[in-house]
């Protein structure tokens, strides 16, 4: 079928032609579905006119949300959705129509629903759909309902919404209102957040400046003052803020952790320092008591003496090297330098001895005897130390055998004999073979010198002991030769060993030899002997260059440790006048430490430096002790002058300040001795806590005494905005109000919220307060006018008898008008009375009194109105000239000007009827506005 004919058979509503179409809409029968579909088609037109032809007979309105959720609606489709949802159109009940508006989620639809409704539960319905702020605003501010208004108000919250509902809402003042006190709110609530935000941030701040600040003896304390601070804010702080509390909290517990550690350190440091000082007196101890035990001996052989070297030799390394790490007190370096003294002694006299033995041998062969004397005194043996046997020889020689008092000797010989025997037993049950070897070399030398005067019991004892020694020494020969196997082997394949360091080498080397040595000459022979001491050799010679950079490295340290003590030298030669001694000890802490570092250093010298290095620390120390005695004292003297303050009279804040002063001089003094510095901070501790807890207790109860006053003000806000005057009498009780309120000045943060509204509520009860005494002093000024008006009234009737030429009084003068009795006239009054009859006997023109008239009605009408018509602007330009004249000492109220006026009035004459007639009515009027009250 052609186009032609398909526009021919087509229905006339599917017709190109918009006219046609909007004729056919006409002709459909909403009864019939096809008709009503096709009605829906035309309502969805890009004709208007069809639109709106088509809309106009639809009338559900379920059917036009449907098609207007389609998305292709047009306005005339809302205009007529709004029209039958609103009450406009249609005969819908109104929960359907509520109904239907809870499914419509066009904003711009509801809106006008909520201006158009006929109802106004459908209005808060479709207010209830509505999101948009704007939206809300435009309700708030334009919706004919109160109860709708009011509704869109309170859901508007952000401060530019309130701001714009504040200024726009001028149809319902309530919402104004509303909105200005919610914006006042919302603005005090942010400011409130902000000082608070603010006060987190300063706190913040401080906390960080804390976390970087070195640790005092305050710093704890204020950590935690600055922690509770934080913990006691009210406002919740956000992520930002609480991981950079947390990070500043971590940093502050760092620093105390540190301290902490370090006084641990402290500790142990000073553990170790007794620890080596228990150590040293043992040293001490064992060479006091080598020396003693060599006192006590018979003789003195070449073994006692090597054993003694060792001795001193072993004990003298370790008293270095605890030299090395702590300072040794001066009493117990006496004792050591006495006991090496004495070993010096001892070693030097063997020397000698063996440097002339083969000269007393050959005295003792040729019996020369004065060669004996010169050779024993050349020795110098030291007395009290038991001669060798060689010595004793030569002395026995010399000795005469009658010698007085040579029967007690070997009696007191036996008696060491016979004790010496009870300790060799001893040492053999212990197993203590070197020990009781020499001690059993020494008994039979004491048995030889003894000869037959030895009991046969003690010899056979002797014999016995001796059995007891050669089975110790084989069976310690059983158990060394394995050990020697072991040994010999470990060396030689050590010696072969290429991967090991030299360091570890060495270490090795020492300890197999020491080892060796220990086994000393159980189950010994040379060939095992010459082997050790062969690979030992290799040994050596492979580590010589390793020893050579070790001298290298310890002459390095030497020059170090010659330089340290250099400068410390000088360091103590010339100190600083105000030397801190915590700074003095940082100097010890770390020289100490350079000390250890420059380690080893060459033998011979060790003991040389190590001694200078010691006299050194002990000076450092006695400076460091005496200038912490001298902050201990100045420390005394702050916390009495912090017990000072506290007895002193004087406001709570200053003394704190104060006591902050001191604080801070206190972290600037270095530490006290140790001990002493804890109890020092302890009681200057609790004195500022007791300084800042008095300022807290001020504090409070200024805080309590100011919301005192802020509630007494509350409370005379009430009463006086419950007053209100009856006259103006009563302006004595808002003098004595105003009185009061300036007795209660001033109020707790001046700044703060509550405060400000309490101020200008305050400032406006004033304010109406005294306009309404001073509306009332000029409504009783009017009043007491008014029960003069008899006696102006007699003076216009006497004025228009003197101005129509009557009669006059006996006398030939005008009539004067009396004064009445009642009621009593001020003193002006009567003179302005007076006034008004001296005017009939010599009366001005009419113009000069008509003038004077239209003074006191101008001045009337600026009193009662504020403004006068423009014929009358040069009587308001005089008149306000004269007012600011007249003001320039003082100036008037409103009531003493409208008496002022009314004086005039009536002195004002005489006075035509015709003229009187024309002013009166216009006077009466403003009398009467200046008689009108506001509401209270």
């Amino acid at each position: 079928m052609s186009g032609l004919l398909r526009r021919l058979f087509a229905p006339r509503w599917q017709h190109p032609d918009p006219l046609v179409r909007r004729q056919a809409v006409a002709r459909l029968d909403l009864s019939r579905e096809e008709h009503r579909q096709a009605l829906e088609r035309l309502a969805l037109d890009e004709n208007p006119g069809v639109r709106s032809e088509a809309l106009a007979r639809l009338d559900d309105p379920e059917r036009l949300i449907t098609l207007l959720g389609r998305g292709d609606a047009s306005a005339e489709l809302a205009h007529r959705l709004i029209a039958l949802l609103a009450g406009g159109n249609g005969n819908l009940e109104l929960g359907t129509r509520i109904a239907l508006i809870e499914r419509l989620d066009d904003d711009a639809l509801l809106a006008e629903l909520c201006l158009k409704g006929d109802n106004q539960q459908l209005r808060l319905a479709a207010l209830a759909r509505l999101d948009g702020e704007e939206a809300l605003i435009r309700q708030a501010c334009d919706n004919g309902i109160a109860a709708v208004r009011h509704a869109a108000a309170a859901r508007v919250d952000s401060e530019a919404g309130l701001a714009r509902m504040a200024q726009q809402a001028r149809r319902d003042r309530q919402v104004m209102r509303g909105a200005r006190e919610r914006l006042n709110r919302l603005r005090a609530d942010s400011a409130q957040l902000a000082a608070a935000r603010e006060r987190r941030e300063g706190l913040l701040a401080d906390l960080e400046r804390h976390a970087t600040a070195p640790w005092e003896p305050l710093y704890g304390g204020r950590f935690r003052h600055l922690e509770r601070e934080w913990m006691a804010l009210q406002d919740l702080p956000d992520a930002t803020q609480e991981r950079r509390f947390h990070d500043a909290c971590l940093r502050c517990r760092k620093v105390i952790g540190d301290h902490e550690a370090r006084l641990r350190a402290s500790e142990a440091a000073e553990a170790r320092r007794e620890d080596a000082e228990q150590a040293r007196e043992a040293l001490v101890e064992a060479l006091e008591e080598g020396l003693e035990a060599l006192g006590r001996s018979d003789v003195v052989t070449a073994q006692d003496i090597a054993s003694l070297r060792a001795q001193k030799q072993l004990l003298a390394q370790r008293w270095q090297a605890l030299s090395d790490q702590h300072l040794a007190d001066q009493a117990l370096r006496q004792r050591y330098d006495a006991v090496r003294e004495g070993f010096e002694r001892i070693s030097q006299a063997w020397v000698r001895l063996e440097e002339r033995a083969d000269e007393l041998e050959r005295a003792l062969t040729d019996g020369d005897d004065d060669r004996l004397t010169a050779l024993l005194g050349a020795i110098d043996w030291p007395r009290g130390l038991a001669p060798a046997p060689l010595l004793q020889r030569a002395r026995q020689r010399l000795a005469q055998p009658d010698a007085p008092g040579d029967e007690e000797d070997q009696t007191a010989r036996l008696a060491r004999f016979i004790a010496d025997l009870d300790d060799l037993e001893s040492l053999l049950e212990r197993g203590a073979f070197k020990g009781a070897s020499r001690l059993h070399q020494r008994l039979r030398q004491a048995a030889d010198g003894l000869d037959a005067r030895v009991p046969q019991p003690h010899r056979a004892r002797l014999r016995q002991l001796g059995a007891r020694l050669a089975e110790l020494r084989d069976w310690r020969s059983f158990v060394a030769g394995p050990k020697r196997d072991q040994l010999l082997q470990a060396i030689e394949a050590l010696a072969e060993e290429a991967s090991l360091v030299d360091a570890a080498l060495d270490r090795r080397h020492r300890q197999l030899v020491k080892e060796w040595k220990a086994l000393g000459d159980a189950a010994a022979n040379r060939e095992q002997s010459a082997r050790f001491r062969a690979a030992s050799d290799r040994i050596h010679e492979r580590l010589a260059p390793w020893r050579e950079r070790l001298d290298a490295e310890r002459q390095t340290h030497l020059a170090t440790r010659q330089a340290l003590c250099d400068q410390l030298e000088t360091l103590l030669e010339q100190p600083a006048e105000e030397a801190d001694p915590d700074a003095l000890r940082e100097i010890r802490d770390r020289a100490r430490d350079q000390w250890r570092r420059a380690s080893p250093v060459p033998r011979d010298q060790a003991e040389t430096i190590g001694r200078r290095f010691a006299r050194i620390r002990h000076a450092l120390q006695a400076l460091i002790n005496q200038r912490a005695r001298a902050v201990a004292e100045t420390k005394r003297d702050l916390i009495e002058q912090v017990r000072a303050l506290l007895g002193q009279a004087m406001p709570a804040a200053r003394r704190a300040e104060a006591v902050k002063a001191l604080q801070q001089r206190w972290r600037e003094l270095g530490r006290a001795p140790r001990g002493e510095e804890q109890a020092l901070w302890r009681e200057f501790r609790g004195l500022c806590d007791q300084v800042f807890a008095s300022r807290e207790a001020e504090r409070d109860d200024r805080v309590r005494q100011a919301r005192e006053r802020q509630e007494a003000m509350q409370a005379l806000i009430e009463r006086l905005d419950a007053w209100h005057p009856a006259g103006s009498a009563d302006e004595a009780v808002l003098a004595s109000a105003i009185a009061e309120a300036a007795a209660l000045e001033p109020l707790p943060v001046p700044g703060g919220r509550r405060t400000e509204g309490m101020r200008r509520r305050w400032s406006g009860i004033v304010r109406a307060r005294r306009e309404r005494l001073e509306r009332l002093a000029v409504v009783e000024e009017v009043e007491r006018w008014r029960e003069v008006q008899p006696l102006l009234l007699a003076h216009l009737a006497a004025d228009a008898e003197r101005l129509a030429g009557a009669e006059r009084l006996a006398g030939g003068e005008p009539r004067e008008v009396a004064l009445p009795e009642s009621p009593r006239l001020a003193d002006d009054m009567r003179s302005a009375h007076a006034r008004r009859n001296a005017a009939r006997q010599a009366p001005e023109t009419d113009e000069e009194v008509a003038e004077r008239l239209a003074r006191v009605r101008v001045h009337l009408s600026l009193l009662a109105v504020g403004s006068v018509s423009h014929r009358d602007d040069p009587l308001r330009l005089a008149i306000q000239v004269e007012r600011l004249n007249e003001n320039l000492g003082r100036e008037l109220s409103r009531a003493e000007e409208v008496h002022g006026v009314l004086r005039e009035l009536l002195a004002t004459g005489p006075v035509a009827p015709a003229l009187w007639s024309r002013e009166v009515g216009e006077l009466d009027r403003l009398l009467e506005r200046l008689t009108r009250l506001p509401p209270p």
